[in-house]
């Protein structure tokens, strides 16, 4: 089984590309190469394959925590299931991770939603999906201090609170403030719960 994300930079034009441009490729740069793993295709649209499925929910925090540190946002289709076609570009490779991401992401925007999976198990994708909508409440709504705060935080898992307010030029109760406000141990139960579900589909 592998994962694929299809996504695109919501109102991308707000910020010219140079401004947020290589800290996506960072990003996608720690999942693989590039355009063999990943992709960015019509300027604002991206897809890549996670071939550890369990890093999926992660990675899309990674990436939306990194966006909205630049004041956008993205919209993330996950697709689950195989891959029958490899090709030298991702965009041009197959199977039902592609076929499940893709029928997802045409129907993401119509529906509001920035987040959602499609692995074909309609218990697993019920569930997560009304977990995801709900996190989205706040995870949607982060400010760019937040969002700067998950984004190092996931960098940097083993530092300690004082150690990332140093990386954020803050002191510690504010660390503790934003990750308050951004929902962090909440979101990371679920990031959790993720990984345990995920191992109990078959596909």
């Amino acid at each position: 089984m592998t994962s694929i994300i299809t996504a695109d930079i919501i109102n991308s034009r707000k910020q010219p590309p140079e401004i947020w441009m290589d800290g996506l490729k960072e990003i996608l740069n720690t999942v693989g190469k590039d355009p063999t793993d990943w992709e960015i295709y019509r300027g604002d649209e991206f897809q890549l394959e996670i071939k550890n499925p369990e890093e999926t929910f992660l990675t899309a925090i990674k990436i939306k925590a990194y966006l909205k540190s630049q004041k956008l946002d993205v919209r993330i289709s996950i697709g689950f299931g195989d891959k029958t076609y490899n090709a030298p570009k991702i965009s041009e490779s197959n199977g039902t991770a592609f076929m499940n991401s893709g029928e997802l992401f045409e129907t993401l925007k119509k529906k509001k939603i920035n987040l959602a999976v499609n692995s074909g198990h309609f218990n697993f994708d019920q569930e997560i999906n009304l977990m995801l909508r709900l996190a989205l409440t706040f995870m949607d709504n982060w400010l760019v201090q937040s969002a700067e705060f998950v984004l190092i935080t996931l960098k940097n898992p083993t530092l300690s609170q004082e150690e990332i307010g140093l990386l954020l030029n803050i002191n510690q109760a504010a660390v503790s403030r934003r990750r308050k406000r951004a929902r962090f141990d909440l979101m990371m139960e679920l990031e959790t719960h993720f990984r345990q579900k995920i191992k109990t589909i078959n596909i």
